[in-house]
């Protein structure tokens, strides 16, 4: 009797040992808060840190960053949001870019680029502008002109007309090192609420929305931030507090403009190629091929008993366009599915392999009007090969409507609104 007696007090004992030693483990690598006291006798809170981003997880992983809370980022990012006032332009609340007549001001986000006063925001808001004011707050307000524009990729730099010594440019990040799960932080002045802060996720990646000329825009960047109309132009953030990417449209839903969570942001690595080319020369000259296609899948080949399993199907030439002039042809023959039968079936453009139609567009990307690229084609079992001499893409769809770029069908459910 005595010995059991023994053996469970040793027992408890052990466990108590255990209890506590695992007790000041957790207290050790903070997973329990004790609530101390700080100097002033209160009791102290700590931010937890967000979520480290793709670009730095490795950097974390040999313990040289420690992540940033939201408040921080905050602290440092929103001396460089910028609230825009355009009077005397811009093109409203009209879905999908179409112009409309505007209110007397619009009003939008953008950011510092560098210290010589050059802004970022959504060629959008300031397009027509005859007049655009940046504001640093409530007491600073700077006129600025449009140096250039681009409704292609709905960007637009400005230029202040008096650069502040004390500029607070943000710090660009790269836009193709992101992955769906991580932090996004916008900052921007939705409904007027000037340097407003909301948080989410990388929704997704490599969405495509309508720019305001009618083209499409690639590799956008969706997120769950709350973004709404007075966000557009301003900067979606990583955890580092880098810009990937500037804030542009939202889906909505029940006919409301506001946010329904799923907001769409240009990829930063965009804006690195359009900007250089809009402070040169005002304006983003793109080739142009002069094609709408269609994509090609497994089920449609067999339909249309065609020759290759994918590849982007003809379905309007330009008249007199490139394309139309290198002797490419579009079918005649509309299918219960919508498609266009009997056009040529483009495989490979300038040495890139096509499988679908948005490898079009992507293959003659670095190329400029005046280049000439191989398009290899089959028509019908017959494989070809043609070369044309690339134009300028127009300024708007609307006025070239069987350009590449554009939707391959019509507006879809859920389609994005340009944020005003």
């Amino acid at each position: 009797m005595t010995g059991s007696r023994f053996s469970h007090v040793l027992s408890g004992a052990v466990g108590g040992l255990i209890a506590a030693v695992l007790f000041a483990l957790l207290i050790a690598f903070d997973v329990i808060d004790t609530g101390g006291e700080s100097d002033s006798g209160r009791t102290s809170a700590r931010q937890t840190p967000i979520t480290r981003p793709a670009a730095a997880r490795e950097a974390e992983r040999s313990g040289n960053k420690q992540g940033s809370t939201v408040s921080e980022i905050y602290e440092r990012s929103s001396p460089g949001v910028v609230f825009i006032v355009a009077r005397g332009g811009g093109q409203g609340e009209s879905p999908f870019g179409l112009p409309q007549p505007r209110q007397e001001a619009a009003t939008g986000s953008g950011f510092v680029l560098d210290r010589q006063g050059f802004i970022l925001t959504n060629a959008h808001v300031v397009e027509d502008a005859k007049d655009v004011e940046v504001r640093f707050g409530e007491n600073q307000q700077i006129e600025a002109k449009v140096v250039g524009a681009d409704l292609s990729s709905d960007l637009a730099v400005l230029k202040l007309n008096r650069v502040p010594k004390d500029l607070k440019p943000l710090p660009l990040g790269n836009s193709d090192e992101i992955e769906v799960g991580d932090p996004a932080i916008a900052i921007g002045n939705p409904f007027g609420l000037d340097r407003t802060v909301t948080t989410g996720i990388v929704s997704a990646k490599q969405r495509k929305i309508t720019a305001p000329n009618g083209f499409q825009i690639e590799n956008v960047v969706q997120t769950d931030a709350s973004i709404n109309p007075g966000n557009s132009g301003g900067p979606l953030l990583d955890a580092d507090g880098a810009v990937i990417g500037i804030n542009s449209q939202i889906a909505t839903g029940g006919g409301g403009n506001g946010s329904v969570g799923i907001g769409f942001a240009v990829p930063i690595n965009t804006a690195k190629t359009v900007v250089p080319q809009l402070k040169e020369d005002g304006k983003v000259d793109r080739a142009y091929l002069g094609v709408t296609t269609a994509p090609v899948t497994a089920q449609v080949a067999d339909d249309l008993n065609l020759p290759a399993k994918q590849g982007a199907l003809v379905q309007a030439v330009v008249d007199s366009g490139p394309a139309d002039k290198a002797g490419l042809r579009a079918g005649r023959t509309q299918t219960a599915d919508g498609l266009v039968a009997g056009g040529d079936l483009i495989v490979k453009v300038d040495g890139r392999d096509i499988k679908a139609p948005e490898d079009v567009a992507a293959a003659i990307a670095d190329n400029k009007p005046g280049d000439s690229v191989k398009v290899e084609y089959f028509r019908g079992d017959d494989r070809k090969t043609t070369t044309i001499r690339l134009g300028n893409r127009p300024a708007n769809l609307e006025a070239n409507p069987r350009a590449e770029g554009g939707p391959e069908r019509g507006p879809e459910r859920g389609e994005p609104f340009p944020l005003p």
